[in-house]
């Protein structure tokens, strides 16, 4: 069941349903995959276990929404609403991490996840009305960095954290609700 009040988000080519255990499936299906998860934090078990995908949703998503700590939308097509393939992730539990997302490697180099992000980060500014969005990237990750890059956000500062994939140089990336508002009314 989704936490109440969460909005179903659309974009030109999107939509954005709030995450719902009925998810468990199609994630455990997508998400296990080098693609998907090496530039992702190193607290995800690697290997994936079976039960992994349950777990993230009924045990740590769905009780965060209901907590209003966290906003996990699933990532659909407009042409295949019935299809996850992604999910995008809001995050008010920690200071310098508050948006996460993945996109399965079917369905990346397409602008998807500029769109969802487009759409997440409104929804942090305008409906939380939080002052500040910052989101971690490894280095190497540099897809995820032009997300960054074309959205508007600054580097703040690089530091070394820990990924699926090991230990790597950082970047955390900021920008704050005057200038998402002042980019949104140009």
């Amino acid at each position: 069941m989704p936490a109440p009040d969460l909005p179903v988000l659309l974009t030109p080519r999107l939509i954005l349903r709030p995450l719902a255990r009925e998810d468990a499936d199609a994630i455990q299906r997508l998400f296990p995959q080098w693609e998907v998860v090496r530039y992702l934090a190193d607290h995800i078990p690697w290997p994936y276990p079976p039960d992994g995908a349950r777990h993230f949703v009924e045990d740590l998503a769905l009780p965060a929404m209901a907590r209003g700590q966290q906003w996990h939308w699933s990532i659909r097509e407009q042409a295949t609403p019935e299809a996850l393939i992604g999910v995008i992730s809001l995050m008010d539990d920690e200071p310098d991490n508050h948006r996460g997302f993945w996109l399965a490697p079917a369905w990346q180099g397409r602008g998807y996840m500029s769109e969802a992000c487009e759409a997440v980060t409104g929804y942090w500014f305008e409906t939380l009305g939080k002052p500040l969005l910052r989101a971690p990237k490894a280095m190497p990750n540099a897809a995820s960095r032009r997300i960054s890059e074309k959205s508007g956000m600054r580097l703040l500062r690089t530091e070394e954290r820990g990924y699926v994939s090991g230990r790597h140089p950082s970047e955390l990336w900021e920008i704050s609700r005057e200038e998402w508002l002042a980019r949104r009314n140009r």
